[in-house]
């Protein structure tokens, strides 16, 4: 498991700043600092013997010393542009003879770089795995050559977002020799990619790169030398409306292409064969492609192509194909690429790689080409049964988040269904509310998005992932309201819809906002498709999952947009400084977060030999996955993973649900109600621990309760009375505190005595009140009248009680049956606590 630092890296990026002293009153000190600049202005401040007049002295200005190019500088070039531009005097060390406008004027020369000109020249070295990428893909066409003339080879590279796809199919192209390649894509938006690789490298300045949205014709082109056409399926292979070859890309049809390259195969292999499955009583992959189609068609896809492209019959010549995807989960489940056409390269492979690359003789953390790719986090946080029961909709670990941040109407007019519930999930995010138990410890609260100060710095800028766009416009709505004044700090980009264009339109009001030269950004970006494949932001730095994924191809391409590489070049010594080392997902329906992470690990694995724990596991090392289940956040490891996607929960959370918060009460009602009832006083007391706070403890809370009312009554308190106050909460937080503990110690007895009775067709109190209330008051020493008397008072949850039971025995019977053991098959009804239910019912039951 990762570390902290890890999980919540600092950053720690270079400022410049002018700092003022009074006995210096010309003087403006030019320096530079990556600590906080509280910090650093303090240690100016001690660095100074004071005379006996006090000294004026402070922070003036600071800002970020980064161009616009990524680029940073240091704090002697800020002194340079004022000496050698602005004809300030350097003073002793750091200080210059200036105003703070020429520093302001002197900032802005050097960001913009107003008084430089440079050329950069993009030339940079294949890494290991794309070398490789390009030897086993040249080792596969010529094998194919030699053993069977005149076929056509294809070759698939599964290769994760980041891995280079573009630049490295270049490379194939020029390693092969081809003069003539084709890329065709379901995404027109992706040509910037294609084209600014091919162009910017010094590997390929003899290729050409053609366009169809290019201005010049094909035939102003010299195709004696190597060319890249590229092209969309939509344009290229559409047809005229008597179904023939548009008059205009005949010349594409007529060409041997030396090389064709599919990109974002993924499309195509999915809906090759998705008519067929929505005809299927599939419903998963009916959800999933329904899914799908709705994600790329908010991105700009032509789904309609997607449903005819059939590789095997393209009416397109080539000599070699060769296909890119990210995520080709469906293609490789069909067996369409044997073993050997298929190059894999995964998250865990680069993390793998990134990890060990010092350990090599001659690598060094300073030339790690991985480094700068972070490491990915998802947390995930079971939300509060509360929020389940304001939309009639309580189904467990099954949170339909569809159906929770459902919203009618567009733009200005657009409103959730459930506002009520939507505006306390948002005050969750901040912490402002409790996500389960208001007295649980501070050092078990889990980390929430906008609640921990390390989270809201690593993830300034974010993407919510939502399911319509009318979604997306309730959500920015909500967000610009006064209630929410937290957000309005936020820039709120909303790129749902028609409104926000076509592929890479939607991106330029993000790129507006987003600019590398400035980490001091922060924006939410509303999304319901667009942006969630082929782009790069780099300042994202997480994730929020806010619908329903049916498919892990939707999931991981949105996943992978946080982890965008975002790195910084000091000039001054031409060390890159990597600024994103950790990004994060956000999700708040756990069990079908985790299935998508199984899949992934499973179906992008070639591996037979190794079982489900293990790919999860070796999946897992480098993406850590924390789980909020109630009563704190927690590191889940493979078999966890596995058991909570089978049982809803792992045998440590289910331990954890016993002993949790969520099952007792002790609000100021429910105490009062024990207070005025003796034989529950009487029962109380028997419970281990709870003489030792005295029998009057109950009260001590209530009357502690009373005396902060009345202060906080108030309208303003003296220096005495805010101690008392502070002093007051203190003490009733411990006391509660410690009276939930007692309950919470008792409650746990209750699953060591299902363990010990055979019973589970009836209601566990019904066992208890007939042969088994000596075995219960032997377990948790109160007898079922006592215990039946608390849960009547409130003391207990009996709601929360009969789905604890139900998911105990749903977890039992799963790991018998792992034995082979099952001998309960026979039974229609099964035991809760104070009710029974189907059957079949407790095989649904996901979460207590």
């Amino acid at each position: 498991m990762m570390n902290e630092s890890e999980l919540f890296p600092e950053q720690n990026l270079k400022k410049v700043y002018a700092y003022y002293e009074s006995t210096y009153p010309d003087l403006l000190k030019i320096g530079e600092t990556t600590r906080e600049l509280e910090i650093r202005e303090k240690e100016l401040e001690s660095s100074v013997v004071k005379p006996k007049t006090e000294i004026v002295k402070g922070m003036k200005w600071s800002n970020y010393a980064i161009r616009e190019d990524g680029t940073i500088f240091s704090d002697k070039d800020l002194r340079d542009e004022l000496a050698n531009h602005f004809g300030c005097e350097r003073n002793d060390g750091e200080w210059m003879k200036c105003n703070l406008d020429q520093v302001k004027a002197a900032y802005q020369n050097l960001k913009h770089r107003n008084h430089f000109s440079k050329v950069h020249t993009v030339d940079f070295p294949m890494r290991p795995e794309q070398k490789r990428a390009v030897e086993q893909t040249l080792e596969y066409y010529k094998k194919i050559e030699e053993t069977e003339p005149g076929a056509t080879p294809h070759f698939l590279w599964n290769a994760k977002m980041r891995f280079g796809k573009t630049f490295t199919a270049y490379q194939l192209a020029k390693k092969m020799g081809a003069k003539k390649v084709l890329v065709l894509t379901f995404k027109p938006a992706v040509e910037s990619a294609w084209s600014t690789d091919l162009q910017q490298h010094v590997d390929f300045d003899e290729y050409q790169f053609y366009s169809s949205k290019m201005d010049r014709d094909i035939s102003s082109f010299d195709l004696t030398k190597p060319i890249v056409c590229f092209g969309s399926f939509q344009d290229y292979l559409g047809k005229t409306e008597s179904g023939g070859i548009k008059a205009k890309n005949e010349w594409v049809h007529s060409i041997v292409w030396d090389l064709v390259i599919i990109d974002e195969y993924h499309f195509g292999a999915w809906n090759d064969n998705a008519k067929s499955l929505l005809k299927s009583s599939d419903q998963d992959a009916k959800d999933a492609i329904k899914e799908q189609n709705e994600v790329l068609e908010e991105e700009g896809y032509d789904i309609d192509m997607g449903y005819r492209f059939d590789k095997d019959s393209l009416p397109i010549e080539g000599k070699h194909f060769l296909y890119l995807s990210g995520t080709p989960f469906r293609a490789i489940t069909d067996g369409e690429f044997l073993e050997e056409q298929i190059f894999n390269w995964t998250y865990q492979d680069e993390q793998e790689a990134k990890h060990g690359w010092s350990s090599e003789p001659g690598h060094t953390e300073a030339n790690n080409p991985y480094a700068e790719l972070p490491m990915m986090v998802i947390m995930t946080y079971q939300m509060p049964n509360d929020l389940g029961r304001y939309i009639d909709q309580y189904d467990m670990n099954e949170f339909d988040l569809n159906e929770f941040f459902k919203a009618e109407g567009v733009g200005s007019k657009a409103k959730f269904k459930h506002e009520n519930a939507v505006q306390k999930w948002l005050d969750i995010l901040r912490g402002k509310i409790p996500i389960f138990n208001s007295l649980m410890p501070e050092s078990e609260e889990p980390p929430l998005p906008y609640g921990d100060a390390r989270l809201l710095n690593l993830t300034r800028n974010s993407m919510w992932f939502l399911s319509s766009v009318s979604s997306c416009d309730a959500m920015e709505n909500m967000l610009r309201r006064e209630v929410n004044r937290f957000f309005h700090d936020y820039a709120i980009i909303n790129c749902s819809g028609n409104k926000a264009g076509i592929g890479l339109d939607a991106l330029e009001p993000v790129k507006e906002h987003l600019k590398i030269d400035r980490p001091d950004t922060k924006s939410i970006i509303l999304t319901c498709g667009k942006l969630t494949t082929g782009v790069t932001i780099k300042p994202l730095g997480g994730v929020f999952m806010l619908r329903n994924c049916s498919s892990p191809e939707t999931y991981f391409q949105t996943a992978f947009r946080a982890q965008s590489p975002w790195t910084l070049t000091d000039e001054t010594n031409h060390e890159k400084v990597i600024f994103k080392k950790t990004c994060y997902i956000f999700d708040f329906a756990p069990n079908r977060a985790l299935k998508e992470i199984v899949s992934y690990a499973n179906k992008l694995s070639l591996d037979s030999r190794s079982s489900a724990v293990d790919k999860v596991k070796k999946f897992i090392n480098f993406l850590p996955i924390l789980q909020f289940e109630g009563s704190g956040m927690h590191p889940m490891d493979a078999s966890e993973i596995l058991d909570f996607v089978d049982h809803g929960t792992t045998a440590t959370l289910l331990a954890k649900r016993w002993n949790s918060a969520t099952l007792v009460h002790v609000d100021n009602d429910t105490l009062n109600r024990v207070l005025k009832n003796p034989k529950a006083m009487e029962a109380i007391m028997k419970i281990e621990g709870f003489r030792a706070l005295g029998d009057n403890v109950f009260q001590t809370i209530i009357n502690r309760s009373k005396t902060i009312k009345k202060l906080k009554s108030k309208e303003k308190l003296t220096k005495e009375e805010k101690k008392q106050l502070t002093k007051e909460e203190k003490e009733l937080r411990s006391l509660r505190l410690e009276v939930q503990r007692k309950l919470m110690q008792f409650q746990t007895r209750i699953p060591i005595f299902m363990y010990l009775t055979d019973e589970r067709e009836e209601a566990l109190i019904d066992v208890i009140k007939g042969q088994e209330s000596r075995l219960f008051q032997r377990v948790t020493g109160l007898t079922q009248a006592d215990f039946e008397l608390l849960l009547s008072l409130g003391v207990f949850d009996e709601q929360k009680m009969n789905l604890a039971v139900l998911q105990f025995r749903r977890y039992e019977e799963t790991s018998l049956s792992y034995l082979g053991i099952n001998k309960h098959s026979k039974e229609t009804r099964i035991g809760a606590w104070s009710t029974t239910v189907d059957s079949r019912y407790v095989k649904n039951v996901k979460g207590a």
